[in-house]
């Protein structure tokens, strides 16, 4: 499971599921970010992961501020399935 920023929306939601560098993920969990004070377009927070670690998602079994994190803007990502 990965932390992913996404500068601007690529528009996806919850349950999408996106490429991003040639690996597909399920975003899980996705918090917006920039509505109100933030910067010109909005950054999508999105936990991000396979589909087999979904039920670890769920349960909440991991430490976020332990997880990987990668930024993108949101034209290098890849809606294969919007939610």
């Amino acid at each position: 499971m990965k932390r992913l920023i996404i500068h601007g929306d690529p528009g996806i939601r919850k349950d999408a599921v996106i490429e991003h560098d040639g690996e597909e993920y399920v975003c899980f969990g996705i918090n917006k970010q920039g509505d109100w004070h933030g910067p010109a377009e909005p950054q999508l927070w999105c936990t991000v992961g396979s589909e087999d670690e979904r039920e670890t998602f769920e349960l909440r079994n991991y430490i976020p501020m332990h997880m990987e994190t990668l930024s993108a803007d949101a034209d290098a990502i890849t809606v294969v399935e919007s939610a």
